[in-house]
């Protein structure tokens, strides 16, 4: 009899096994419907994403900025170049701006150039004028000095003529340096070294036109 009721009270492990198994699904299921175990279909991070939080402790490169172009200044004008608008044909040209004359053939040659010194007074126009009178020796107004190779192509405001002569002499004394030739001195006229005053003398007869620039 006791041998008996040994024999029923003893465990049944196979079923123990099978009501485990059971409740595991069970518990399984009702997790995975609250969201604790993520769906398989859902992507694992990909390596990427994890290597954007992560911040290069390497300093970036400062960039070189690069040299500003100097402009290189263009050449100088020639001060000695034919100014344009002058005129054609054989002709004396005197700027008034540049102190400079120039004698032009007719096949548009510059013969000579040479600076000059003109009128500290605003008593020339620019235009174009023509030689009406030469002569060798000349006299300025109120005594103001000897003059030679004078050639005359416009008058002033006054009456007075204007052209080109040497530079005036009084009692033997220059009235101003060949130095000072490229600056206003004369009081109406222009005034020439003598070798230039010669040879705008021998190249300007009457009638040769005259073109003043500013």
């Amino acid at each position: 009899m006791s041998r008996h009721r040994a024999s029923d009270v003893r465990p049944r492990y196979g079923r123990l096994a099978v009501l485990g198994v059971s409740v595991a699904v069970t518990l399984v299921a009702v997790l995975g419907s609250m969201g604790a175990f993520p769906s398989g279909g859902d992507p694992a991070p990909a390596a990427a994403d994890i290597g954007t939080v992560v911040e290069s402790t390497t300093p970036s490169a400062t960039p070189t900025p690069s040299p500003t172009p100097v402009e290189t200044p263009s050449e100088a004008a020639d001060p000695t170049a034919l100014p344009a608008g002058s005129g054609s044909g054989k002709r004396v040209v005197f700027s008034e701006g540049a102190q400079r004359v120039w004698l032009v053939d007719d096949e548009e040659e510059v013969r000579r150039t040479y600076l000059v010194s003109g009128s500290v007074l605003d008593n020339l126009q620019p235009g174009t004028y023509d030689v009406y009178s030469k002569s060798r020796w000349a006299v300025g107004i109120d005594d103001s000095g000897v003059m030679e190779y004078f050639v005359r192509f416009t008058k002033g405001p006054s009456g007075a003529a204007i052209g080109f002569h040497t530079i005036p002499t009084k009692q033997g004394v220059p009235l101003q340096s060949e130095e000072q030739l490229g600056t206003p001195q004369s009081h109406g006229c222009i005034r020439q070294d003598e070798s230039d005053a010669i040879a705008l003398w021998d190249f300007a007869p009457e009638g040769t036109a005259v073109v003043v620039t500013a």
